[in-house]
């Protein structure tokens, strides 16, 4: 279960980590006031569940309360990578002088906590885990073991920051790992994580919660409503993305595309009955990832319908700044009227899963 930015500051803060002031808006209403409140430029935040919002254009600086009423205005209803902002996070700016890294994640290959920091945080951090791997600092800590504050400040040493910011710096690593085994957190993040004239201060959140432990943390099911319709996500090493309805039939996508040559890049299931923002929202998702070469978008309609299918891969199309080749298998429920939107559309299909899998793997080894 993945809690919204403002949110997972509540928990860091309460958890002794340094977070900016910041204020929750539903309305322009609300984000003037609040930038009111504030008194000093602000940035508003648009509270949606993906990454990548700063560059698709969710946060906007604003200089003065009525600025802030505006800029509102224009991101409440609105849509980033196919998800609806409904609230934004109105944040004072801050005098950044550098920018940091910091996640605690479950490796499950190791079967450990894997705590990774970096001196190069930031929107760009993806491509320098990709490019220059070196640059991000791995450490595994054995569970059954206590994690301790001298431990928290090696690895602080060793991401390379200066003498004076190791003890600040490593408290905040220790801290994010109690919050993390706290919650029984799948990863909790801090990206960037900023050094400014008043100290180090979370300026961004993150934090996915296992669905399995959620009995264990009862006040946390006021967060659980606002993301029920997240969908299960797998990264993975190939380069064509799967995405499909239900995870037996993901799966079985995936095999199609290993039989006929291909590489899963993803299994991201986004269930039965997916609205069309969902849809958008999958698709965007893994766009986004750089060795996403094709997408094979397999879908059989039950409580799914076609058209809602189809509406979502128009408006992704119609939106999406990198152009990626998207092969859909589409059959079920409102088939014909799916069917019809993507044809006038210019959108090709196909109703066999056999031949979008084999069409996926032939398009992904033509663009080597």
């Amino acid at each position: 279960m993945k809690v919204h930015e403002y949110q997972a500051k509540e928990i860091f803060k309460a958890g002794g980590i340094p977070t900016p002031q910041s204020i929750v808006a539903e309305t322009p209403e609300e984000a003037q006031e609040a930038a009111g409140t504030i008194k000093k430029p602000v940035a508003i935040k648009s509270q949606v569940l993906i990454g990548g919002r700063g560059k698709a254009g969710g946060i906007k600086f604003a200089d003065n309360p009525e600025m802030a009423y505006q800029l509102t205005k224009e991101l409440l209803g609105s849509t980033i990578r196919g998800e609806t902002v409904r609230k934004v996070l109105v944040e004072e700016m801050l005098d950044i002088q550098d920018e940091l890294y910091l996640s605690v994640a479950v490796d499950r290959s190791a079967r450990k906590p894997l705590i990774m920091a970096s001196k190069s945080g930031g929107v760009d951090i993806e491509q320098v885990a990709s490019t220059t791997p070196d640059k991000i600092y791995k450490y595994h800590q054995d569970p059954l073991e206590e994690f301790m504050p001298y431990q928290a400040r090696e690895i602080a040493r060793k991401m390379g920051v200066d003498n004076e910011l190791i003890s600040p710096v490593g408290g905040i690593i220790w801290k994010l790992y109690q919050i993390f085994m706290k919650y029984d957190a799948n990863i909790a993040e801090i990206n960037p994580l900023v050094l400014t004239n008043q100290g180090v201060i979370a300026a961004d959140a993150k934090l996915d919660i296992d669905d399995d432990s959620l009995y264990r943390h009862r006040d946390m099911a006021q967060f659980k409503a606002e993301s029920a319709d997240e969908f299960a996500y797998v990264k993975l090493d190939g380069d064509i993305a799967v995405i499909g309805n239900g995870a037996g039939l993901t799966l079985t996508g995936m095999d199609m595309l290993k039989l006929y040559g291909g590489e899963p890049a993803t299994f991201l299931d986004i269930g039965g009955g997916a609205s069309q923002e969902n849809i958008a929202r999958a698709l965007n998702l893994v766009i986004s990832n750089p060795q996403v070469k094709v997408v094979f978008l397999n879908v059989l309609g039950g409580i799914t319908r076609a058209d809602d299918v189809a509406h979502g891969v128009i408006s992704v199309l119609k939106e999406s700044k990198r152009e990626v080749p998207l092969v859909i298998r589409l059959t079920g429920t409102n088939e014909e009227e799916g069917q019809r939107l993507l044809t006038e559309a210019g959108v090709s299909y196909e109703t066999s899963m056999e031949a979008a899998a084999q069409k996926a793997v032939e398009l992904c080894h033509s663009l080597e």
